[in-house]
This record gives C-alpha cells, structure tokens and sequence, in this order.
C-alpha cells in the first residue's frame, strides 16, 4: 500500500522567530518518522512552487502580489497572529505546491494516498487576506487544481484542525462540486463554524460544520464520524478525499481545551481511509495545518501514514488525557445537525 510524503527543507525558512507556528514543529515529525524506521516505507515526493495561475484560483493577484512585497521588504506581522520573514513568500508557493504534488501523485496512480507535511500553514487564508499562521490555503488550492486538472466534479474536504477553517468555507460557499466537512472547538478562533453555516446558492448543503464544546474527547470525535461524516460523504460520493489535518486538538496540546489522543486521530483516519476505499478508490490526500506540541505532533501524524499504511498497531506514546472534566452532552448538537442536513 503505497503512501508518499511531501516534504522538503525549504520548509523550514519560514522562519516565525519563537512564534508557536514554527520550523521546529516539522523537524520534529521528521526525526520522529526516521527513528520510526517509517520514513524507509513512504514515497518521498518533493514539491514544486505554485504558480500564479494556480494561486488565482483561490487568492485574488493583489493579495499575492502584497504578500510577496511585505516578504522582499523583509517581513514583519501581517496581522496579530501571522508573522512573514524574507523567505516566507516563497516558502508558501512551496507549500500550496507541495499540496498540489500530493494530489499529482496520487491522481496519476504513483501512490494510493499522500501527506503533504508543509508551513505554513492554510486553511483560514482568505482570497483577499492571509490570517492564523496562514499565507495561501493550500487545501483549497489542491482542490482547485483537482478540479481543473482531473475534471472532477465531488470532492470531499474534512478539516479535523481545532480551529474551523474559515478561509476554505469561504472559498467553497456557493460550490457544489466541493463538500466541506469541518469539526472545531466552538466558539473558538476564529469565530465562524456555526451549524447553520451551510453554504448558498447552488452549494447549498455543501458545507457541514460541527462545533464542539471544550473537552471533547475521542469518543466523541468518533461518533461525530460515524454519525454525520459517514452518512454526508456517502450521500455525497466524493471522487477525492482531501483533508486539513490540525492536530492541535490533542489534550497535550497548548492552543486547545480538547481532549484527542494519538490513538483518536488513528481512530478518525480508519474512517477517513474506509470511506475514501469505499467512495473514492481509496484517493486520500492530508495537509498539515495545526498540531503545536511536539511531541504529540509527531506522534499524530506518524500514527495517521501507519495507518494509511496499514499497520494494525498504533503506538500512543501519550496516552489518553488526564483532564477530570466531561464536555457538555453532545446528543443536542449531533441532532440538530442531522436535522439540518437531513440525515434522519
């Protein structure tokens, strides 16, 4: 079962000072996967820069162009959260291209499945502004290209991150050809994800949000998939499972007050793989998005390609949490949302 991985050290020259998003994050995971001996049983694939037609997809030009000024002007905060250094532009050409190649690779058949390990990050950059760690969305730039590239017509988006991904929701509002499926701790930044949040137009019904209280845990992420992700995306039929893959809601991890274990992220990509097997021929596609413990991202995404790889034993080196607080039920919540999507 092929599984490629992209990744190159260019990578690692968006250099964010000691902000939380930073190069050592994906140093990280790679020394972890070498010790693992599981860098030896992935295909490496190396990314290319994106093109601007590419980007135009999904960014307006002067909102690339301004981004590519701030950095030869040597960078700075392009707002409260998003820091940008000289070598940030062209480091997130990379990353939306590396989301691109990931695609590439597994449409023509060199892989089954991919995992695109790239920074900074993407799924709150907007078409007109970069924002939460984000420059470009490299998801939904790899949709795009899906689309234009491949010709087809149902992709499926599933964003696991904490935080909601407003900027693909944006880009994919009114799109029928693409089914955003998101869950986040809610309210949470950056303030969008609500249920009723459910596209316009002819997409209406394509974005499916599930805001979770603080303190949910594996069990009921689990049930989230089993219960509303499985039922959407067989209805749907996706010919391409793209996802955003945050793991910053770990219970290790600062930025969140959720209570995933390594294992619950193995856990939610058996769903992931089972559906893409029965839906899209097996096609997967993950790209980074949050995770800011070290440990516990480097355990995650090690434990998400053994499964893509098939390996029946997954190791948790953290263990399950050791918070004493329950979320509140979420018996209310998963009902309304079946209601709204008519999954009853």
């Amino acid at each position: 079962m092929s599984v490629g991985l992209v990744y190159d050290p260019i990578y690692l020259e968006h250099n964010t000072g000691k902000h939380v998003e930073q190069a050592p994050r994906l140093v990280a995971v790679i020394a972890h996967l070498e010790e693992a001996n599981t860098m030896g049983q992935l295909t490496p694939l190396l990314p290319r820069a994106a093109s601007l037609e590419e980007l135009s997809m999904v960014h307006s030009m002067g909102f690339v162009s301004y981004v590519e000024a701030f950095a030869e002007r040597g960078g700075g905060w392009l707002d409260a959260d998003t820091v940008v250094s000289p070598a940030s532009y062209n480091v997130a050409l990379h990353a939306a291209g590396g989301a691109i190649k990931a695609v590439d690779a597994v449409m023509s058949g060199e892989v089954q499945s991919a995992f695109a390990l790239v920074r900074p990050p993407g799924h709150h950059a907007m078409r007109w502004e970069a924002m939460g760690f984000c420059l470009f969305n490299n998801i939904a730039i790899a949709a795009k290209h899906a689309i234009d590239s491949y010709q087809l017509e149902r992709i499926l988006i599933i964003d696991f991150d904490v935080h909601h991904g407003n900027g693909t929701q944006d880009t994919f509002y009114n799109d029928p050809n693409v089914l955003y499926f998101s869950t986040h701790q809610y309210p949470f930044y950056p303030g969008t994800g609500r249920v009723d949040e459910i596209g316009a137009g002819v997409g209406e019904g394509s974005i499916v949000n599930v805001p979770l209280p603080a303190w949910c845990g594996d069990g009921d992420y689990l049930r989230v998939f089993e219960e509303i992700l499985t039922p959407v995306a067989r209805h749907f039929g996706p010919q391409l499972i793209l996802v955003s893959a945050g793991y910053d809601a770990h219970w290790a991890d600062q930025i969140s007050q959720m209570q995933l274990s390594v294992t619950g992220f193995a856990e939610m990509t058996r769903t992931i793989k089972r559906l893409a097997e029965e839906l899209s021929n097996g096609r997967i596609v993950l790209t980074l998005e949050g995770g800011y413990n070290l440990s516990a991202l480097a355990s995650s995404v090690k434990a998400t390609l053994d499964v893509l790889l098939g390996k029946p034993e997954i190791v948790d080196p953290l263990g399950e949490s050791r918070s004493v607080r329950a979320p509140h039920p979420i018996d209310r919540l998963l009902q309304e949302i079946k209601e709204i999507h008519k999954l009853n």
